[in-house]
């Protein structure tokens, strides 16, 4: 299906259009679940109430997380159906700049669905992909299906990228000591709360930026790439985040008027 999806550029609702009928698509070719569809309606819901836009905190959060990419030793990029649908190229782009392995992991898990998210990201150039073929190992404590991870990916892993997650394996993940990543537009939610970088920003914006932001950064002597990382403060970010939703509201409440971008 072209891009626009017959959608016209002029109307005000374009991208968040568009990105929905990226998830259907998604959906009509197995990558997508229906739980997933819902989840996109409530990250959406937080978009509004930011602006559609993305705010100054997500560019210093993308930031120390692209850092931590390019100086981790064995760095990974988690991906779930609902990301895979929505920005693959810029997942592929990602991965390519960085270095970092693409690992399929998903909480509705079926292996043809692992099979067809890995096909779809082949599709947009991707060349190293963890999932159906890799050596399985355990996340301790998780028991649902996200628990089941690549032992040379996600187990083996000191920093990982999670995009559009759920907490419980954000908890895992910090149990055993990796640093973590997280894209996320809830800032209330677990994963946003546990993560050591919180990119609180819709997915499609978040990753476009990172692609730009590896750009930009790779080559950097590792001192200063470590310097972006160590002076992150994850709680700034997130209390900047909480502020700029309620301002918005309470500008809105005051005003009696409808949230502009």
């Amino acid at each position: 299906m072209e891009e626009g999806h017959g959608i016209p550029r002029s109307h005000p609702r374009y991208h968040s259009l568009v990105i929905r009928e990226r998830l259907v698509e998604g959906f009509r070719k197995g990558i997508v679940v229906p739980q997933g569809l819902i989840a996109h309606g409530r990250g959406e819901a937080f978009d509004y109430i930011l602006g559609e836009k993305t705010h100054p905190f997500a560019v210093r959060a993308v930031e120390a997380a692209v850092a931590s990419l390019l100086v981790a030793e064995r760095p990974v990029i988690s991906v779930n159906g609902n990301m895979a649908a929505l920005a693959p190229r810029e997942i592929v782009e990602l991965s390519e700049a960085t270095g970092a392995p693409i690992e399929v992991n998903l909480f509705y898990r079926t292996e043809e669905r692992v099979r067809a998210i890995e096909e779809h990201l082949r599709q947009h150039g991707a060349t190293r992909i963890l999932g159906a073929s890799c050596r399985r190992a355990h996340l301790p404590g998780l028991e649902s299906p996200r628990g089941v991870v690549c032992e040379e990916g996600i187990y083996s892993a000191d920093f990982v990228l999670l995009g559009i997650e759920d907490g419980d394996r954000t908890e895992a993940l910090k149990r055993l000591g990796k640093r973590v990543a997280a894209i996320d537009l809830n800032p209330f939610s677990r994963t946003a709360q546990m993560a050591d970088i919180t990119i609180v920003d819709e997915a499609t914006r978040a990753l476009k930026l990172a692609v730009r932001v590896a750009g930009e950064l790779r080559g950097r002597p590792a001192a200063e790439l470590r310097r972006i990382v160590e002076s992150y403060d994850n709680r700034a970010v997130l209390r900047e985040a909480f502020k700029a939703m309620l301002e918005r509201l309470s500008y809105a409440s005051s005003k009696g008027l409808l949230l502009e971008p």
